[in-house]
């Protein structure tokens, strides 16, 4: 086998051996944990120390310290947030009780205990989440969803009265984490519910004058639904089966149910922060099973779930930047979810026998894929690589591997035939897809694609002239790439013996499924990036599991992180170049001379992302070489010793690991220095994260409180026909059909209110001309009916309302749209507020 070109400066450490069958979770990575020189002192996580009784006193302290700390920050954050205490306290209550505690005691049942509390819990509330969904999906094809908020406790109590479930109330024998790992961990947390809190602080719980982002309204109409029993319609259009991974929405819709917690509330405000705090928990416990050292767990939860892609002052927009997100339900549901899976498929891959854990692998795959269908494929596309690979190194077929395999393939099937609707279908097959939702392209070359789809490239690239279409396409690939480099450096991991690991085939090959496909195809709406973001997280642990297989010391890789966190922050902005208008877009020589400036700017924006890597490395070198000639730690003296006796390759070696060390770490530390700047800047400036707020597309006050009184004084099964389709309100031929508010705040089925995401309507994107938002009602004859209701009411069309549609309310809002006075004489008036009046029907 051919010898790697970053061989270390310890002995070379055999090939991975098959692990023989066993059960629990798969220790650090075998190529790493052999050959290890002796524990450093400050960072041996082994026994405890038999130290005075107040030292371990002193200890545990200090431990508990930044978890209290992070524990109580939240909760007083969300009552800053305009919660009342008592929902706040009804919803910690819910976490604790309902998620983690019966979520951690049948993880510890099916794979083990880690050995520590936090990773325990971590691993327990990802369990907890799925088992809530089982609860969830049991409760509403029974019609017991008065039951759901107890079904925690037949868990409980079959591990109170099982005497061999008893131990599984205990953490396992295990290694204890030092404490630096649990004041790092809980940094990444309190970072995170940062982030969480410069998003609600500007999100205004209703009733208020808000335009909210439609997709939230979307899901908020969905976590109505999602209460009532099987089988489920879109809320929308009343009467149309629900066909989306809608299983984030359930979650939301569980814990409203079993709190008493409005689900606006848990949605807009409550909800995010502890399932992103579950993935990081999960991450780092993943990672410090593969790496070994503390720092690689909280490192990659760091930069896996805070990091975002390094701007260095480009002017160029990129929109995705973070594997959270707070306008997408459903990408960061699944991600915990995902951690979790991989952690088992790891187990697999590795040559240890799952035992029970097994009932694990199709559950958690159909509940990825009812989570977000774009989360499972990249993993199963890393699966099979790992599955080849370990398939290559043993030299016999890993049949577990493959059941594995064939088990998330079925999952996925299903998963697809139940969840994914309309929006899948659109995905269409298109290199460089990705290009027509940067402003470079369509200010220039793609100023006149429109809705339509295209053929096998995008239209304004596949009708340009000459090289300078591709010259910008080319640019703004690879400032996309660049901008990825700190997920993307962990590539190197293969040139290291863990090469020989199959898992770092896994997440390597899943990496790059995800970029694959987010490049090779294209959406209206580009849900192909859905593909590459879940897969974020795995590409920080390549680069922290690279970090710790070339093993520098500390004060490398510490300056280096340093070195990119101040280039972030300290980069100047760039000129961006002029926008152009509708009538410049037009001339064709105005569009090019944009496009050059756009490719100067790139240039520019490259030039110091490559500055970056070069001072990276080069400061790295210095420092390792500074500790080689003025050692001070006894290790470190050894070290110098043994390279000025191996002679100068050793050292050439050293120090080309150092640099390598330097640049990664300097990538990771400006991607979390984006991360965290981005919500602390929202913060300071009280801007609203998910968008400027356009003053037309608001909603008054007043109409949030009328859709909130149909919640409040109606059957929840009953339904509501509204004149309101639009933003803004006013309905108007193609009109943009988001509104949403009227299900979503009103929580009742709609017999047509917004269409835009319904299946066919998504499905006729481009016809005539209009994107699937601006597309016609999916029924024209009932869309006329719904319409005359309000402009030209008649006794016959309101009987046929009734009787055929059944439909009991009428929310009738004169910004939408001219209403009748003959309306009021015909349907009695139960509610009025500013322009909203509802009637009901007799």
């Amino acid at each position: 086998m051919a010898e790697s070109p970053l061989p270390a400066t310890h002995p070379r450490p055999s090939a991975v051996p098959s692990a023989p069958p066993a059960r629990g979770p798969v220790g650090p990575d075998p190529a790493t944990a052999q050959g290890t020189a002796a524990p450093v002192p400050g960072t041996d996580p082994g026994v405890p120390t038999r130290g005075p009784a107040y030292r371990e006193v002193l200890r545990r302290s200090a431990t508990l310290l930044p978890w209290l700390a992070v524990l109580a920050v939240l909760p007083i954050w969300w009552w800053d947030g305009g919660i009342p205490i008592a929902e706040v306290g009804a919803f910690g209550a819910y976490w604790t009780l309902a998620v983690v505690l019966p979520g951690t005691l049948v993880h510890r049942a099916l794979r083990g205990s880690r050995g520590n509390l936090p990773e325990d819990l971590g691993y327990g509330a990802a369990t907890g989440l799925l088992l809530e969904l089982a609860a969830w999906a049991l409760a509403a094809a029974t019609g017991g969803q008065h039951l759901l908020r107890w079904w925690a406790l037949p868990v409980v109590a079959v591990f109170l009265a099982v005497p061999r479930l008893r131990r599984h109330w205990r953490t396992g024998p295990g290694r204890r984490l030092p404490l630096a790992w649990h004041w790092a961990i809980c940094a990444v947390l309190l970072l995170i519910a940062v982030w969480g809190y410069a998003n609600w602080r500007s999100l205004p719980l209703p009733p208020a004058d808000y335009a909210y982002y439609p997709d939230l309204l979307y899901h908020l109409g969905l976590v109505h639904e999602l209460t009532r029993a099987m089988p489920f319609e879109l809320p929308h259009l009343a009467g149309e089966p629900l066909r989306y991974h809608y299983l984030s929405d359930a979650h939301v819709a569980s814990a409203s149910m079993i709190t008493g917690v409005p689900p606006a509330t848990v949605l807009l405000h409550l909800w995010v922060v502890p399932v992103a705090w579950v993935a990081a928990l999960v991450a780092a416990a993943l990672v410090r099973e593969l790496a070994g050292p503390w720092w690689a767990g909280p490192l990659a939860a760091a930069g896996g779930y805070l990091g975002a892609s390094p701007t260095f002052g480009s002017p160029l927009d990129i929109p995705w930047t973070r594997a959270l997100s707070y306008a997408s339900l459903s990408q960061t549901y699944a991600l915990p979810l995902l951690m979790l899976l991989a952690a088992v498929c790891v187990q697999v891959v590795r040559g240890r026998a799952l035992g029970p854990a097994w009932v694990l692998v199709p559950a958690l795959g159909l509940a990825c894929a009812g989570a977000k269908s774009s989360a499972l494929p990249p993993l199963i596309a890393g699966l099979g690589l790992a599955t080849l690979a370990a398939w290559i190194r043993r030299r016999r077929v890993p049949w577990r591997v493959f059941a594995v395999l064939a088990s998330l393939v079925a999952a996925m099937v299903v998963g697809y035939r139940l969840f994914a609707g309309g929006g899948a279908g659109t995905l269409r097959t298109q290199p460089l897809g990705l290009i027509r939702h940067l402003v470079p392209y369509q200010q220039t070359y793609g100023a006149d694609d429109g809705a339509q789809f295209g053929g096998l490239l995008p239209p304004g690239l596949a009708e340009a002239d000459g090289t300078a279409g591709w010259l910008l396409a080319a640019a703004l690939f690879g400032s996309w790439l660049l901008r990825q480099t700190p997920r993307l450096a962990g590539g190197p991991l293969l040139a290291t013996p863990a090469r020989r690991d199959p898992v770092a085939w896994l997440f390597t090959g899943a990496v790059a499924a995800g970029l694959a496909v987010a490049w090779l195809t294209y959406h209206p709406s580009a849900s192909q990036i859905y593909f590459w973001l879940p897969v974020i997280p795995f590409g920080a642990l390549l680069a922290c599991w690279l970090l710790a297989r070339i093993r520098v010391r500390w004060p490398v890789l510490v300056t280096a992180g340093l070195l990119g966190l101040l280039a972030q922050l300290l980069a100047p902005p760039l000129g961006s170049p002029p926008a152009l208008t509708q009538a410049e877009r037009a001339v064709e020589s105005l569009r090019v001379a944009n496009a050059n400036d756009w490719m100067t700017t790139l240039g520019w924006s490259a030039a110091r992302y490559a500055a970056l890597i070069v001072l990276a490395a080069l400061l790295a070198v210095a420092v390792e070489a500074l500790l080689l000639t003025w050692p001070r730690a006894a290790v470190t003296a050894r070290r110098a010793a043994l390279v000025r006796r191996l002679g100068r390759p050793a050292r050439t070696t050293l120090l080309g690991r150092s640099a390598l060390a330097g640049t990664v770490t300097a990538l990771l530390g400006a991607s979390i220095a984006t991360g965290v700047e981005i919500p602390v800047r929202h913060l300071l400036a009280r801007a609203d994260p998910l968008a400027a707020i356009n003053q037309q597309l608001v909603v008054s006050e007043t109409e949030m409180r009328a859709a909130l009184w149909l919640r409040e004084h109606t059957d929840p099964d009953e339904r509501v026909a509204t004149n309101v389709h639009c933003r803004p309100v006013r309905t108007t031929p193609h009109c943009d059909a988001r509104a949403y508010w009227v299900t979503g705040l009103g929580g009742r089925r709609a017999l047509v209110e917004s269409w835009a995401y319904a299946d066919d309507v998504v499905a006729a994107h481009g016809r005539d001309g209009y994107g699937y938002p601006r597309q016609p009602a999916p029924d024209p004859a009932l869309f006329a009916l719904n319409e005359r209701i309000f402009t030209d009411p008649t006794p016959t069309d309101l009987a046929r309302l009734r009787d055929t549609h059944g439909v009991r309310w009428l929310l009738a809002d004169t910004n939408a749209g001219p209403v009748s006075t003959d309306l009021a004489r015909l349907a009695p008036v139960r509610y009025t507020a500013g322009p909203v009046t509802i009637h009901e029907l007799p």
